[in-house]
């Protein structure tokens, strides 16, 4: 299958994001990550802050489970977490985007699995540890004495969030077209190999 769009999971401080849009430019296509938080948001009439602290909130099978049991009487819609009515309403704007989009590039959002069927060039970048916390500290301005628990929690959310969601694990690298350790690379040259890649793929799949 043609993949015609990119999909981008990242560790925190890894510059996934940055080199996500790097991406689109060179492609020329569009670039999603935030703005999906923002669409849905608007659709469910909350602020986005209150959507994305539900994202990293996942809540364990058991809790789950409590919850339902204390609520016998609610449909299944309204027993359900807010962090999986988030992925739901994310889910179903990425997929309305991709139908209507020929290519775009996407950071996180549990895209590779969402798109699977869509046809998906799916990349995880990842750094040192040095690294990702200097950025933390230098670019998202994280005090330099939380910088340490913010990456590691920051990443535990996302982790979490992933494998809850599609059941597969987040760092497992074989699920990936592409691993790229942008502490060696840098962003500009990750980003540069992804759309090589992307159109060579591309080229010998016509």
């Amino acid at each position: 299958m043609k993949k015609r769009i990119i999909t981008i999971e990242r560790q925190y401080g890894s510059g996934g994001s940055v080199i996500g849009k790097l991406v689109a430019e060179k492609l020329g296509v569009n670039y999603y990550n935030r703005a999906i938080l923002d669409i849905a948001a608007k659709k469910c009439n909350l602020n986005p802050e209150t959507l994305e602290s539900a994202e990293e909130n996942v809540p364990t099978s058991f809790l789950y489970s409590l919850m339902i049991s204390a609520n016998p009487t609610r449909s299944i819609q309204d027993n359900l977490p807010l962090s999986d009515k988030v992925f739901i309403m994310e889910s179903e704007i990425i997929r309305d985007i991709a139908s209507q989009e020929h290519s775009f590039v996407l950071v996180g959002r549990c895209g590779s699995y969402i798109l699977e069927d869509e046809g998906c060039f799916s990349v995880y970048i990842y750094s040192s540890q040095e690294e990702r916390l200097k950025r933390a500290i230098d670019d998202y301005g994280i005090d330099p004495k939380k910088a340490e628990s913010t990456v590691k929690k920051a990443d535990k959310r996302r982790e979490t969030f992933y494998n809850v969601n599609t059941g597969k694990l987040w760092q497992d690298k074989e699920q990936y077209a592409l691993c790229l350790n942008s502490a060696e690379l840098g962003d500009e040259v990750c980003a540069e190999l992804i759309v090589r890649a992307f159109q060579k793929y591309n080229e010998v799949e016509k």
